[in-house]
């Protein structure tokens, strides 16, 4: 039991400090100024009592246990934080006004804490305030953990080919961060000011104070949760400014890496935001494919240029990254919008960046290993290395990045056919599973599509997605080794 005191020690410190978070979103509900919305405070308070008493008793009675996390309690800790989070972070959601099912409550909290930005909820514009900002919370709490997870601790546990960023991130950093502590304040703090920034630029956009603090956790997190039903939509009806353009200017920093950030910062080593070979790759996909996509929607709709621009710009940003906010419902473009807004939904941003998804740097990972493989068969006697960022890339690293395809796809066909049991349309089905592994957001379709919601869902079909958008945001292996006796045994 005594290996399990420092999880339990990380666990419980991580749920107290959820509790006293809760405090922001009860603040905002008793200071609204309609009386109806202030009916939910109370269910704040319940919820952060809960959360600091469980969280603080499981911290006072694991207190001085901790010496060295070692890897099989880093794998544990990483998964039972994120489950231990979720749970209590539902319990406002399901106390609230609104009425939600624990099973929706934590359906959400998932969605929110893995900035899947997936929701069940109906009247998001008439929804408390306290609710809205708690959602938007969890997806800040969520793209901030992620970044400190990719450096931290998942190079370390070498989870799909992430030990490639081991030296990278260490090594470079160590030189002017004393720790790992130093070092994901650092990163916290380049997080904070870059929602402030947003914040800014979506206030003076003409966006209200609320609606503008939501949308600058929500787009930094690229978590996609929004205060309106129609998402960003609503803004472009009321607002005759390029929101979507700010907001999708944002969502692309979100997908950077905050590592290579860090060394802009403190060494002024601009030129490696730009020399970076994930950063290049990330960059030129998404001119790629919003070129594509700006072509069709040019030819197809009846609109000028930039307007085609604009909605091409935006949502394939959104649904690439991972982040989730529509403008339009763009399941209704066609056939062809459909496949490619479905394909486009695995990519993801960048290592150590907010974004979900596969991520680029396995696809190039991928890529080099098709290209040597493919020289070598040409040339049998040859001697040919593939580098990465000008190192050359280790058969362990192609290895667990190969690995991390065959999982991510096999847990995705799995998802995908038990959703079909609850008698979802194959449209559907195929889109809630990728939504949920790709943690992106909306699917496809009328039902779950970007002008529709989870809400229909049967409760078997949301816990299902609920492990499919945990499986997605940790990694898949992260989760799926806690499970494996091997691991635990001596």
């Amino acid at each position: 039991m005594g290996e399990f005191r420092p999880v339990l020690l990380v666990v419980g410190a991580l749920v107290a400090v959820l509790g006293v978070s809760m405090v922001a979103p009860m603040i905002a509900d008793l200071t609204a100024p309609d009386p109806v919305d202030r009916k939910d405070w109370s269910a704040f308070a319940i919820g952060a009592f809960v959360a600091m008493l469980a969280g603080g008793g499981l911290t006072a009675a694991s207190w001085g246990a901790v010496s060295t996390i070692g890897v099989r309690q880093g794998f544990l800790v990483v998964t039972a934080s994120w489950v231990a989070l979720v749970t209590f972070a539902a319990v406002p959601l399901w106390l609230g006004s609104l009425g939600m099912t624990y099973t929706d409550a934590f359906f959400e909290a998932m969605s929110g804490l893995t900035t899947t930005g997936a929701t069940v909820i109906v009247g998001l514009d008439d929804a408390p305030p306290g609710i809205l900002l708690w959602r938007s919370m969890l997806q800040w709490f969520g793209g901030v953990g992620v970044i400190i997870m990719a450096f931290a601790v998942l190079p370390a546990l070498r989870v799909g080919g992430m030990q490639i960023f081991k030296s990278e991130a260490w090594d470079t950093s160590e030189k002017f961060v004393a720790n790992a502590a130093q070092y994901s304040v650092f990163l916290t703090t380049i997080y904070l000011v870059l929602t402030a920034i947003c914040f800014m630029c979506l206030w003076a956009m003409g966006m209200t104070a609320f609606d503008a603090a939501n949308h600058a956790m929500t787009t930094i997190s690229t978590g996609g949760f929004s205060t309106k039903d129609a998402s960003v939509g609503y803004f472009l009806s009321t607002e005759d400014t390029p929101i979507d353009v700010v907001i999708s200017i944002f969502m692309v920093i979100g997908s950077l890496p905050f590592g290579i950030y860090l060394v802009v910062i403190l060494r002024g080593e601009l030129g490696r935001l730009f020399s970076d070979d994930q950063v290049q790759f990330f960059i030129a996909a998404l001119a790629g494919l919003t070129l594509l996509m700006l072509i069709y929607v040019y030819d197809r709709f009846n609109v000028d240029l930039f307007t085609a621009f604009r909605l091409a710009f935006f949502n394939i940003t959104s649904v690439m990254t991972g982040t989730g906010f529509a403008t339009t419902a763009y399941d209704v473009w066609g056939g062809f919008a459909i496949g490619f807004f479905f394909c486009i939904m695995f990519i993801g941003g960048c290592a150590g960046s907010t974004s979900c998804g596969m991520k680029i740097f396995r696809f190039q990972v991928a890529l080099a290993a098709a290209r040597l493989y493919a020289r070598r068969i040409a040339h049998p006697h040859g001697v040919f290395v593939a580098r990465y960022n000008n190192r050359p890339i280790t058969d362990d690293v192609f290895i667990s990045v190969l690995s991390f395809f065959f999982i991510y796809f096999a847990s995705f066909a799995t998802l995908a056919v038990m959703l079909s049991g609850y008698g979802l349309d194959p449209l559907t089905a195929l889109s809630s599973a990728a939504t949920a592994i790709a943690n992106v957001g909306p699917g496809l379709g009328p039902i779950v599509g970007p002008s529709g919601n989870f809400t229909s869902l049967e409760d078997g079909a949301k816990w299902l997605m609920s492990a499919g958008m945990l499986l997605g945001r940790l990694e898949f292996l992260t989760v799926l080794v806690v499970f494996s006796p091997g691991m635990w045994r001596n």
